[in-house]
């Protein structure tokens, strides 16, 4: 049973979530408060974070960068924070999914049954290489240069991608319904952040931008 944490000071938000989670089959923890949340965090194995902002005690961006520097798991933001700069951030501090306050529980189920499926997903173990890149796809470990680089689920399964098409140009929505999935509920833009994260972590080297069409790994 998958094991998902809420980390919110709206106990009628946590009720809801919780209801519509246990439904599915999920077995769900609740957090009022960030300090909290994250005691829980560490107590336990979690498979998913819902992750409300504005929390009494730890903001949820400081939750975020806690979890973060100990974990990849999936995390959701629900927040009633909705601007962009809002999301940017909120992806640049590595969570999977940024949802805005008020909002329909049957997407965020459908959010949480993609990230879960994509994030347990199994692998050979067959190593795939490109220059100075190399994937243990049993261990789901990248290393750069001999070194091991820290990804989440989400920009590995972009990298996987990309090296599974390498030379092809790709387009944002190809790109977007092979990795998120034709489930995903959001927009292109998810991809440029995550590209704009990826290419952080590897190098601009190798993935280069189509103007006007999407991207390219790779020669």
């Amino acid at each position: 049973m998958k094991k998902i944490l809420i980390i919110d000071d709206e106990w009628k938000i946590r009720k809801l979530i919780k209801d519509y989670l246990v439904r599915e089959g999920y077995s769900v923890a609740e957090a009022e408060d960030g300090q909290e949340g994250i005691d829980l965090f560490f107590q336990d194995m979690y498979d998913l974070v819902i992750l409300d902002i504005m929390l009494p005690k730890i903001d949820g961006w400081s939750v975020c960068r806690k979890i973060r520097s100990e974990s990849d798991v999936p995390i959701i933001m629900l927040t009633a924070r909705a601007d962009e700069s809002d999301q940017l951030f909120g992806f640049e501090l590595q969570t999977d999914e940024y949802m805005v306050k008020p909002f329909n529980p049957k997407l965020l189920v459908a959010k949480v049954k993609v990230l879960l499926r994509r994030d347990g997903k199994t692998s050979t173990n067959t190593p795939v290489k490109y220059g100075e890149i190399e994937i243990d796809t049993l261990k789901r470990e990248v290393k750069l240069h001999d070194a091991v680089i820290e990804l989440t689920p989400k920009e590995y399964d972009l990298l996987y991608f990309f090296l599974e098409n390498k030379g092809v140009a790709l387009s944002r929505e190809k790109i977007l319904n092979s990795v998120w999935g034709w489930d995903y509920f959001g927009d292109s833009r998810t991809v440029d952040t995550h590209i704009k994260r990826l290419r952080r972590k590897i190098g601009d080297e190798y993935i280069s931008t189509v103007r006007g069409f999407g991207y390219k790994f790779g020669e």
